[in-house]
C-alpha cells in the first residue's frame, strides 16, 4: 500500500516564525483531513510537501521516493490545488486544460483531446468548457482546479482550503467530487473548515502552531467525548465568570443570549445539560478558542 509519511519536519521563516515545529505524519490512500486555525502551519506543510519550498530539517517519503531531493520525480506523480490560484480570464477552459496537459508532457494531440475531455466531464465542466474563465463561479474556478491537478492521473493530491467562499450548492458538489477521487489515491485536504473534514474524511491531523497536536479518526475522536460535553444559555455579561469556573471550549451568540459549550468528566452543575459532542468541540477542546487567531 502506498503511503506519504513525513518525519520530523521543521521549518523557520527569514523573520523568526516557527511555521513547522517536527511534524511527523503517515497518510495512506483516503481522504485525509488536515485541520487548523489560520496561521497554524497547514500551507506550509502543503507547499513542501508539493516541492514548492524547502524544509529547514526532517524527510518526507511518497511509496520509495524522497521528496525533498526528488522533486522531478515527486511532481510526476503529483496534483496540487493552492488556496490561492487564478487563471486568465480571456481564456476558454477547454484551450487552458489543453494548455496545461502540454506543459504536463502530454505530447500526443489525440490522448491529450482525451484526456481534457474526461477531465471537463469529471469536474462537471464540459458544458461550460467554452466559457472564458473570468465568466466562472467560484465554485467553477475551483473544479477547473482540480481538473489541471489530475492531470498526468497523479496518485496524490493535495488541496489547501478548497471550499472557502464557496456557497453551499458548490461547496456540496465540490465534496462529492473530493470524495469520488479519494476513493482511487491519497488526498491532503487542508482547511480550518470542521465541517469538511467531518463530511470527508477517514482520518485527520490537528495541526496548531506547527504541531500536530491529535491525529485521530473523526468519529473515534467525537466518540471519546461522549458524557463530557455540556452545553448552557447565559447572558453575555455572565460569561467571565463562567470562564472562571468551568472549562469552556466554545460560545456563540443563539437568540441574543450565549450558548456555552463546556468539557467536564462529571455533570457541572449551574444549569448545564449534556449534549452530543461533534467535530467542533473535538477541534476547540484541543485547541482552545482563546489561542485561535
Amino acid at each position: 500500500m502506498k503511503e506519504l509519511v513525513i518525519d520530523k519536519l521543521s521549518k523557520t521563516y527569514a523573520n523568526g516564525v516557527h511555521a513547522l515545529k517536527g511534524v511527523s505524519l503517515t497518510i495512506k490512500p483516503g481522504m485525509f483531513g488536515l485541520l487548523g486555525p489560520n496561521g497554524a502551519g497547514k500551507s506550509t506543510l502543503m507547499r513542501t510537501i508539493a516541492t514548492l519550498q524547502e524544509a529547514d530539517e526532517g524527510t518526507i517519503n511518497f511509496n520509495g521516493i524522497d521528496v525533498l531531493k526528488d522533486k522531478h520525480e515527486v511532481r510526476k506523480i503529483l496534483g496540487f490545488l493552492p488556496q490561492e490560484f487564478d487563471f486568465y480570464p480571456k481564456v476558454t477552459a477547454l484551450n487552458l486544460l489543453d494548455h496545461f496537459a502540454v506543459l504536463k508532457g502530454i505530447s500526443n494531440r489525440g490522448e491529450r483531446k482525451d484526456t481534457v475531455e474526461t477531465l471537463l466531464k469529471k469536474t462537471n465542466l464540459w458544458e461550460h468548457r467554452r466559457k472564458k474563465l473570468g465568466e466562472y463561479s467560484g465554485g467553477m474556478k475551483q473544479r477547473f482546479g482540480i481538473a489541471q491537478s489530475l492531470l498526468g492521473s497523479p496518485e496524490l493530491l493535495i488541496v489547501d482550503e478548497p471550499t472557502a467562499g464557496l456557497d453551499p450548492k458548490e461547496r456540496n458538489h465540490f465534496h462529492n467530487l473530493l470524495s469520488e477521487l479519494g476513493e482511487n489515491m491519497i488526498v491532503i485536504l487542508s482547511t480550518h473548515i470542521v465541517d469538511d473534514v467531518r463530511n470527508l474524511c477517514q482520518e485527520m491531523a490537528i495541526i496548531h502552531k506547527g504541531q500536530v497536536v491529535l491525529v485521530e479518526r473523526p468519529h473515534d475522536s467525537v466518540e471519546k467525548l461522549q458524557g463530557k460535553i455540556w452545553r448552557v444559555e447565559i447572558d453575555k455579561d455572565d460569561l467571565a465568570a463562567f470562564q472562571d469556573r468551568y472549562q469552556v471550549i466554545s460560545h456563540r451568540l443563539y437568540g441574543g443570549h450565549l450558548l456555552l459549550h463546556a468539557y467536564s468528566e462529571e455533570h457541572p452543575g449551574d444549569g448545564f445539560v449534556e449534549t452530543e459532542p461533534t467535530l467542533e468541540d473535538v477541534y476547540f477542546h484541543t485547541i482552545p478558542t482563546s489561542e485561535i487567531v
